[in-house]
């Protein structure tokens, strides 16, 4: 690795904490997740608030690297989430966790689509997982952001690519509907998504951006149109 790789290793602080082992965030693989710092969007149901918020984390990319050294043969894979790992360039970052015998996966908002288009050219991503939101209308009432168009074009070149992904939306009911599900359906249907797509129900943590408690909604899923494959996490 060149001085101006290494140098790009070490310059910040960028992840916010590392959860050493998962088995549910990487399908089928034993992963650790490396959280990092900040978010370009603020949604009201995110329960990510601290790690959204920083200014700083706890580790370098280089920590992280040293940690994974630990790890070889005991782990399958890395997980990029936050906050939005994307904001940073992961490139060379990714290079160096794929030198050690790691896959890789990506948990985007899909708001940076020219990098994830990267990654993707370079081979770098072994799975992704894209977070839909809201649909269009309600994209940025829920997002605080105005990233659809971004999104979109995410969302178009994983369909459009041969990496494994999946399409997930967290629920919770005074935000979404049956209605807003069915026109997230049509839209991936309209696109040519042939998934599964997941819908997580809303994590009540007590320290979510929209200080948003348990729905005093209820949601009937049985409004949803049934040709599409759901699955509820």
């Amino acid at each position: 690795m060149n001085t101006d790789n290494v140098n790009s290793l070490k310059s910040e602080k960028c992840i916010y904490d590392i959860t050493k082992f998962t088995h549910l965030d990487y399908p089928d693989h034993l992963a650790s997740i490396f959280w990092f710092n900040g978010c370009n969007m603020r949604c009201d149901f995110c329960y990510n608030k601290d790690i959204v918020f920083a200014k700083e984390g706890s580790y370098t990319l280089e920590d992280a690297l040293a940690f994974l050294h630990t790890r070889k043969h005991l782990l399958d894979a890395v997980v990029l989430s936050g906050g939005e790992a994307s904001s940073y360039d992961l490139t060379v970052f990714c290079q160096e966790i794929k030198k050690l015998g790691f896959l890789i996966k990506l948990d985007t908002n899909g708001t940076n689509p020219l990098h994830v288009k990267k990654l993707l050219d370079l081979d770098l991503l072994d799975y992704v997982a894209l977070d839909y939101k809201a649909p269009q209308y309600k994209f940025t009432q829920i997002t605080h952001s105005n990233k659809y168009d971004e999104f979109s074009k995410t969302l178009d070149l994983l369909i459009n690519s041969d990496i494994e992904f999946e399409v997930r939306t967290t629920l919770h009911a005074d935000l979404l509907n049956s209605e807003d599900i069915n026109l997230i359906l049509l839209d991936l249907k309209a696109r040519g998504y042939d998934k599964a797509y997941y819908i997580q129900e809303f994590l009540d943590t007590q320290n979510n951006i929209g200080n948003l408690q348990k729905s005093s909604k209820s949601f009937d899923k049985s409004k949803l149109l049934s040709n599409f494959p759901v699955i509820w996490r």
